[in-house]
């Protein structure tokens, strides 16, 4: 399938978006070989009480419609914003979507007044990281995560 042609935007979550949500996040943890985390399930299970009710966001990005990438952002204790449920589907790869995200994301924590996005993931993530060290995250040391998979922190002061 190519990666080329159709509109391509960055939408906010709807709740027609929920299946899209639960598939897209699910399908890059499979592939990756992680565990569906009780984590995973809150925020994959009930996307509107645990991230946008408690301030948070959810960005979707489509293809003429259809969508093909997401990732969320949410209020944190500190007053920064944590990026997470970053996914985009293969045939999509290519676009930059990961920094279009980014950016929706970024835009939202600036707004709010926020000090910095925050991130955790996993080493074997080499392109994601990759990404984000050009968006101009900073490795952090080991922080508290509720994900046994997450060995790499980052943030980016704003």
């Amino acid at each position: 399938m190519s990666n080329t042609g159709g509109t391509v935007s960055i939408v906010s979550w709807r709740p027609d978006h929920a299946a899209a949500w639960r598939s897209l996040n699910e399908d890059w943890l499979r592939a990756g070989g992680y565990a569906l985390e009780a984590k995973d399930q809150l925020v994959l299970s009930d996307p509107q009480g645990v991230i946008l009710d408690r301030g948070g966001h959810i960005f979707i990005a489509e293809r003429d419609g259809a969508p093909i990438g997401c990732c969320s952002v949410m209020i944190m204790a500190d007053g920064g914003f944590e990026v997470g449920k970053m996914a985009v589907t293969g045939s999509a790869r290519g676009l930059n979507l990961g920094w279009r995200l980014l950016e929706a994301c970024e835009a939202v924590a600036r707004a709010a007044g926020a000090s910095r996005l925050y991130l955790e993931t996993n080493a074997a993530q080499t392109h994601a990281i990759a990404l984000y060290r050009r968006f101009g995250f900073v490795d952090l040391p080991a922080q508290p995560t509720p994900y046994a998979r997450c060995n790499v922190w980052m943030e980016k002061p704003l």
